[in-house]
């Protein structure tokens, strides 16, 4: 059976509205959408670390909860798990302050045997992070090797804007690592001072990588890829939150692409039929995940797939 394996942090969101706190939700970008795929019945696994503590514990525990083998998570006994706090605003978009409390030596475990079945999933900081560079690389390099499908999500926050120069190296490098790259427009500001998506693609992505997908909120979608140029409307949509709200739009592509049996040999071949299919799946997951205050597709989402 085809494999999604996701590697990034795990961290529990707890949300504020009007100053008080409405719900506590593990998350984290990449797990998120994992989440969404156990819950959509795939088969994944998640690479990652908790602390050995109550709020690690509700992580694991959750984890096995919609299917996702915990097998992959380094437990750090002396440490405390990664908390967020996420305040949502008047349209329901989050601002966070994180605590986090890692060892020096991260994620010391092998990583797991990748086949050219199998889709990996990566990005946010944790793709670009010096002190877990060398992991993150020895997953995409099995990945490479073994042909599997690398789906990159870039979610370069303003909180590492001052970063991008010094981090640049390693995002470029996850450029030509990647299959598909998916990104914000705000992302591509925060790295490039760039938003317009041709000229990001131009300039910046298709040396490194042929397939784009760049989103902007409740704006539309834009598909770049050397034969297609395509742009999806956003229906307007009454959002609960939009936190995971990109996250579902990258589990519900990685659904589209195992419901339709899209290997990394036949990504050259899509057709813009096919794509409209994929990009129709990220988006469902996507407004689904908008209507309520958790990070994932709802159960009952996931029974109609």
């Amino acid at each position: 059976m085809r494999r999604v394996i996701g590697i990034g942090e795990t961290i529990l969101d707890i949300l504020f509205k009007d100053n008080q706190p409405r719900a506590a939700v593990p998350g984290g970008s990449v797990f998120n959408g994992i989440i969404s795929l156990g819950r959509a019945g795939a088969n994944v696994t998640f690479i990652s670390e908790v602390g050995g503590d109550r709020v690690g514990n509700i992580i694991l525990d959750f984890m096995k909860e919609n299917g996702v083998s915990t097998d992959q998570v380094n437990v750090y006994p002396d440490r405390k798990s990664p908390v967020s706090l996420a305040f949502l605003n008047e349209k329901n978009d989050a601002e966070y302050s994180f605590y986090k409390d890692y060892p020096n030596l991260r994620l010391d475990m092998p990583m797991p045997e990748v086949t050219n079945e199998d889709i990996v999933m990566f990005g946010s900081f944790y793709a670009v992070s010096p002190q877990l560079r060398e992991k993150v690389k020895e997953l995409l390099d099995k990945a490479r090797e073994a042909g599997a499908i690398i789906y990159y999500d870039v979610n370069f926050r303003s909180t590492h804007a001052h970063e991008a120069i010094k981090l640049m190296p390693s995002i470029l490098e996850n450029f030509e690592y990647a299959d598909i790259i998916r990104g914000s427009g705000e992302d591509f500001g925060n790295m490039f001072g760039m938003t317009d998506t041709d000229k990001v693609y131009q300039h910046k992505i298709s040396f490194y990588c042929p397939r784009f997908i760049c989103t902007n909120g409740g704006e539309s979608l834009c598909l770049r890829t050397p034969s297609l140029k395509k742009d999806y409307p956003v229906e307007p949509l009454q959002t609960v939150s939009t936190i995971g709200a990109g996250d579902n739009f990258n589990a519900g592509l990685v659904f589209g692409l195992l419901k339709n049996r899209i290997r990394k040999s036949d990504l050259d071949e899509l057709t813009e039929t096919d794509w409209d299919k994929i990009i129709a799946s990220g988006m469902s997951f996507s407004k689904e995940v908008c209507t309520s205050l958790d990070n994932y597709i709802s159960k009952e989402f996931a029974a109609k797939l």
